[in-house]
């Protein structure tokens, strides 16, 4: 579904593209070379077709981007960035450091008294 959307963006992107350049900003553009009095179509019905043409793919470009957005394909998991593991890893600036604490010494009583004769 999001590949079909896509297309029809990229179609009616085409499509406004083609329709802008047709018309010119001083009123002349394709209405210039309609001049005569026998066409289907007059001057000021191109304009109108024009102008409309122009204002409907404008609001089909903005439905169509809004409805790519909600069928963009999405994994079951989520992978997480790897800012968001690293925030999940830091160590909490709260919480105070702990430093391991070194066993205390037994002396036994012949190495005291060794070491007191010694002297």
């Amino acid at each position: 579904m999001y590949t079909l959307i896509t297309v029809l963006i990229f179609i009616v992107c085409v499509l406004m593209i083609l329709i802008v350049l047709v018309q010119n900003s001083k009123g002349g553009g394709l209405t210039s070379t309609f001049s005569g009095s026998n066409q289907v179509m007059g001057v000021r019905k191109t304009t109108d077709f024009l102008e409309k043409a122009t204002w409907y793919l404008a609001g089909a470009l903005f439905i169509l981007s809004i409805s790519a957005s909600a069928f963009i394909p999405r994994q079951g998991v989520q992978q997480r960035s790897a800012i968001e593991k690293q925030i999940e890893n830091a160590a909490d600036p709260t919480e105070l450091p702990t430093f391991p604490q070194a066993a205390p010494q037994q002396q036994d009583s012949n190495s005291a008294t060794q070491q007191n004769n010694g002297k």
